[in-house]
């Protein structure tokens, strides 16, 4: 593995718990000593279908958060949405099924060194890593506002969950069924304005990401993004998940968002590049 996953295991994983929240599944693994290593921005590769399926890919997922108690040890928390063949398969786990996991993968958010100004901006389930990030962000002294958007309230995870674990939570859907009308990104330039903002994380949809690098880009906040690439083997073997990036000399690279990623600094990305061949 690349040194990136040096700490990377392959472990069984019991299903602890498989709760329904919302359009989305919370999935509670046991992870053991691994959880210690977890940090924020980290995901784990699942191999999904059991023994005798053809979907031969692991699948990865965003890790919410990790925590160690003295009942269930070392747990990981998952939030999936059952779309594909993999992600439906793993939601219909029951409790005390065993899986098979690769953990922790990739890269993770940042934490400043002292306490600072910073907001999480979180699309649909791709929110779920910004409840753990705050928490961690929380005990560093950071004051910590969150923004969460999506197209329609049934697609907003856990807002009261949110609500506890940051400073402000805003709330915006583009048909207005929760919250205020509009897009997650609306209110961004006034509030790095009016809160003094100094680092933006965020997870979502890549078009929301970009929309974040248009207000950035230029400025003195630091936009670290988790980038939302299909990863088809997670340790950086199938380069399935390259995106465009120009370091502050010019020069072009295509990164593997699992080793390079998936947390990226957003002004490195060429936004309007990814997907197309340069």
């Amino acid at each position: 593995m690349a040194e990136i996953n040096r700490k990377a295991k392959q472990i069984t994983a019991q299903v602890v718990s498989n709760k329904r929240v919302g359009q989305y599944h919370q999935l509670i693994l046991a992870i053991g000593d691994a959880a210690q290593l977890c940090m924020p921005g980290n995901f784990a590769a699942i191999n999904v279908g059991g023994d005798t399926s053809r979907m031969i890919l692991r699948r990865a997922f965003a890790i919410s958060r990790v925590s160690v108690n003295s009942v269930a040890g070392g747990t990981m928390e998952l939030i999936v949405a059952p779309h594909g063949q993999g992600s439906t398969w793993l939601c219909a786990q029951n409790e005390g099924a065993d899986l098979d996991v690769i953990v922790p993968l990739g890269t993770a958010f940042g934490i400043p060194t002292e306490p600072v100004q910073v907001l999480l901006v979180g699309g649909g389930y791709g929110s779920a890593p910004l409840f753990g990030l705050a928490e961690v962000l929380n005990a560093r002294g950071c004051r910590v506002d969150m923004l969460l958007g999506a197209s329609t309230a049934s697609k907003i995870y856990a807002p009261m969950e949110g609500k506890r674990s940051v400073n402000s939570l805003r709330i915006y859907t583009e048909d207005g069924t929760m919250g205020q009308s509009g897009r997650v990104t609306d209110p961004i330039a006034a509030m790095v304005r009016d809160l003094n903002i100094a680092v933006i994380y965020s997870c979502g949809p890549m078009a929301m990401l970009a929309s974040i690098d248009s207000i950035t880009r230029g400025t003195e906040v630091i936009h670290q993004c988790a980038v939302e690439e299909s990863m088809a083997c997670g340790i950086g073997v199938c380069m399935t998940c390259v995106l465009p990036t120009q370091d502050a000399d010019g020069t072009i690279a295509m990164l593997r968002s699992c080793i390079d990623g998936p947390v990226m600094d957003g002004e490195k990305v060429i936004w309007d590049k990814v997907g197309k061949a340069l």
